[in-house]
């Protein structure tokens, strides 16, 4: 692993508080109630990394460790009682470009503890921080995150291919997860400050019948 067991717990928590947060604002902005909250926080909240310890073969992280559920729930009632204000919105923003690269760093360093090759370890990173987030957006109505030209899932794959590709090389775990999660944040923040966005697909023109 990338940490001695007690950071990266903290790590996964403060994540997991934050994705949920983002959970709980979706269903806020559709008025719903504070089972529906809870719900969204959670789906949001662990989610990717469900899906990537079920991909794995590994235990199921939360269902050994019932603080992640608890964690869940806290942000849901946090963001009932304090309602979607515009600054709190802002401030997750950032925070969650925060959890995005240290999920997929996260994401990877677990896929590569458990002996996958590489190009699965950097599947596993971006699934980890993204994969909460789509299925936050279907359930909301909301356009998903994979159909943004938005950069985020692009973060996330570079924190983990940069992670994957320095671990690769012989660079200590400590510091290629610390590479891997400040190049990530960086290209989130670009997106966040500049609107910088992936190109487009430009089809050419039909030829002349």
């Amino acid at each position: 692993m990338i940490a001695s067991p007690a950071p990266l717990v903290l790590l996964d928590y403060a994540g997991v508080l934050i994705f949920s947060a983002t959970g709980a604002l979706a269903a806020a902005r559709n008025r719903y109630d504070l089972v529906t909250f809870a719900f969204f926080a959670a789906v949001t909240g662990i989610g990717g990394g469900t899906l990537r310890d079920l991909l794995l073969g590994a235990p199921v992280f939360w269902v050994h460790d019932g603080g992640y559920l608890v964690a869940c729930v806290i942000a849901a009632v946090v963001v009932w009682l304090v309602g979607p204000r515009p600054r709190l919105f802002g401030a997750l923003l950032w925070l969650d470009a925060l959890r995005l690269a240290a999920y997929a760093v996260v994401g990877a360093a677990k896929a590569a503890g458990l002996g996958a090759p590489p190009i699965v370890c950097i599947a596993m990173g971006a699934l980890t921080a993204s994969f909460g987030g789509v299925i936050r957006d279907v359930l909301a109505g909301e356009p998903s995150v994979l159909l943004r030209r938005e950069i985020t899932i692009s973060a996330a794959l570079l924190a983990a291919s940069l992670f994957v590709l320095l671990r690769w090389a012989g660079v200590d775990d400590l510091i290629a997860a610390a590479a891997g999660f400040v190049a990530g944040f960086a290209l989130r923040s670009g997106a966040l400050l500049f609107g910088w966005s992936l190109p487009a697909f430009r089809s050419r023109a039909a030829p002349p019948q």
